[in-house]
């Protein structure tokens, strides 16, 4: 049984997935307002290719009595670890917890909140967004890596992410590939904010972007992970120019007035640096400017 926790774009586009394969799923509302809200609307609806399709997947609320051995944890990362925590009574002895939060960070929070279940990692390239209340639009066939530093071996259930379509790869160094969707992160994401404008705005910033990447680098190697930083200035301008006519993730949060994951992404990469007692001016400069941004605009600085 497949828990899912998060019918946001990511949760909703694996729960149809695995649904529309015939295996069981259940989604975890967070209170009975929300849960009736979903049954009013009848289940889940993906849409693929222009085609719309709704999965009437089976849903309760997070204090349901019903044990968990799989739990999906699609919830943005400043949310992961309270909502752990308030399923650990529900986690049965050796459950599996797949995270699909941005950044770093709340991995390690979720591991703390249930320190006996198996913390399974995942870096995924898919594009999905909700297009209203429980409906996600399918926008880019991606990749999606797995893996357990602490544990190399692959679960039995990579299976039904292959019977559901879900491209995939166990990764033996998942934390490698965690820090360069980070560094990515940070060097595209704050800057399309303080600039307002598209990830394909960055190209009038070139000074900006390499200054970043070069800090990012050194951190990277710093850090033990030089596998990350291979080439990431040429990856950032690949990205930039890939993603020209879209606005980032975090350019959106803030623009709608949400709360950014911002510790997990760029703070979490100036609280690396500082243990490392390595300088980087310009890191720790763009986290500054953003801090102050948001501040500005009443939204959390953490």
């Amino acid at each position: 049984m497949w828990h899912i926790l998060g019918a946001g774009s990511l949760g909703s586009l694996w729960a149809t997935r695995l649904a529309r394969a015939g295996l069981p799923v259940q989604l975890l509302l967070r209170d009975t307002q929300r849960l009736k809200r979903y049954q009013q609307a009848g289940g889940l609806t993906l849409i693929e290719q222009g085609q719309a399709q709704r999965y009437a997947i089976a849903a309760q609320t997070a204090d349901h009595p019903q044990p968990i051995q799989r739990l999906l944890l699609a919830c943005k990362a400043y949310d992961a670890a309270a909502a752990v925590s308030q399923l650990a009574p529900r986690l049965i002895a050796g459950a599996e917890i797949l995270l699909l939060q941005n950044g770093l960070g709340s991995q390690d929070e979720v591991a703390r909140a249930a320190p006996h279940a198996r913390c399974i990692m995942a870096s995924s390239t898919e594009g999905a967004f909700r297009q209203a209340d429980f409906q996600v639009v399918f926008a880019g066939h991606g990749h999606t890596w797995l893996g357990d530093p602490l544990d190399l071996q692959p679960p039995a259930w990579l299976a039904d992410l292959h019977q559901a379509g879900i491209a995939h790869d166990w990764s033996v160094d998942i934390l490698s590939r965690l820090w360069r969707k980070l560094a990515l992160n940070c060097a595209i994401n704050p800057l399309t904010v303080l600039h307002d404008c598209r990830n394909g705005g960055l190209r009038e910033h070139p000074a900006q972007v390499t200054c970043l990447c070069s800090e990012l680098t050194e951190l990277l190697h710093r850090c033990g992970h030089s596998a990350a930083a291979e080439n990431l200035h040429d990856d950032v301008q690949r990205v930039i120019l890939a993603t020209a006519a879209n606005y980032s993730s975090m350019h959106q949060d803030v623009s709608q007035g949400r709360r950014t994951e911002i510790a997990y992404l760029l703070g979490y990469a100036c609280n690396a640096a500082q243990r490392h007692q390595l300088q980087l001016p310009h890191l720790h400069a763009l986290h500054r400017q953003l801090l102050t941004h948001l501040n500005a605009r009443g939204l959390p600085s953490h």
